[in-house]
């Protein structure tokens, strides 16, 4: 948190006089006070009452001079406040290791379901793209508003695509930016890709290198590894090991200033999902929070009214 015009907090020295004014007072207070040899006229006259009571009006309305004292040195502090607009690509993996069972009923059926969920959940104003990639890359769904439409081309990933050899990485990004700069060149707005897969890269260009250029315009990468290290697939009739490597994931996302992930069940996957939602979904802008002191000492000095009213019948 920083202020505008610091140097108003010199007003909390008035705030701290009082403070010690108080305290002297009521020393002076205790030292002069009268002394009862009747005690049953002193029970009458004054009876117990918690001696804490008395300080509490006057505890609140110093604290609440000294938060007004802070609002007037106008806070300003980092908010995080929703976007209005954005591209988002979402890419998954359908390359065959994405058929192992390891993740039920196996990891593409989950990712298309996790996705469905994380397109769902993004602010309606938001241009939503999709690419599906195995051994080269292709733009299921182009950036649109209409959920529906993305949902049915989530709901497609893989059907009929029989070249699902390899693991493209790299060529799915530059495929996610090419779609993204598409939706507004004189324009453009925000855009962030996520990329869902369970291995490193084997075909296209290099993951680095579509890194770089994402880097370069200003796009930044989230990444998933999904999968577990127990995954099999059946190849020719025998079961071949397809453990996840989220290794090049993670060098894409450190390379884009993106967030790096790894999921091992459809659960893990949402929970992942929802955290970059809250990501990609705002943004964070310096603002003037002094409205936050301002409304806490106002609750103060009601507190401080009433607290005086109820239990002395006058006002601090």
């Amino acid at each position: 948190m920083t202020f505008q015009s610091p140097w108003r907090l010199l007003l909390l020295v008035g705030v701290a006089a009082l403070l010690a004014a108080y305290v002297l007072l009521r020393r002076r207070r205790s030292r002069y006070a009268v002394r009862f040899t009747n005690l049953r006229l002193l029970d009458k006259v004054a009876p117990d009452r918690p001696a804490w009571r008395r300080h509490v009006p006057a505890g609140l309305f110093l604290a609440m001079l000294a938060l007004l004292t802070v609002g007037f040195a106008r806070p300003t502090d980092e908010v995080r406040v929703p976007r209005e607009r954005a591209v988002v690509m979402v890419a998954v993996d359908i390359s065959l290791s994405m058929t192992a069972t390891d993740v039920a009923p196996d990891r593409l059926a989950a990712a298309k379901e996790a996705a469905s969920g994380f397109v769902a959940g993004l602010p309606d104003t938001f241009s939503v793209g999709l690419v599906g990639f195995a051994g080269s890359a292709t733009v299921t769904v182009a950036p649109v508003t209409d959920r529906q439409t993305l949902a049915a081309g989530i709901e497609r990933l893989a059907e009929g695509n029989t070249g699902r050899q390899g693991t493209a990485i790299g060529e799915a990004i530059y495929a996610a930016l090419d779609a993204a700069a598409g939706v507004d060149p004189e324009n453009p707005p925000p855009a962030r890709i996520v990329v869902l897969s369970d291995g490193s890269n084997t075909a296209g260009r290099d993951p680095g290198e579509a890194a770089a250029t994402a880097l370069a315009a200003g796009v930044p990468v989230d990444t998933i590894a999904f999968g577990t290290t127990d995954g099999v697939i059946e190849m020719q009739g025998r079961g071949q090991s397809v453990p996840v490597d989220g290794e090049t994931l993670r060098a894409v996302a450190e390379a884009t200033a993106g967030s790096y992930h790894e999921a091992g069940s459809a659960d893990e996957l949402r929970a992942v999902y929802d955290d970059i939602n809250t990501t990609v979904g705002y943004t964070t802008q310096t603002q003037d929070v002094s409205a936050r002191f301002i409304g806490i000492a106002l609750v103060l000095a009601a507190l401080a009214a009433i607290a005086s009213m109820v239990w002395f019948a006058r006002l601090p």
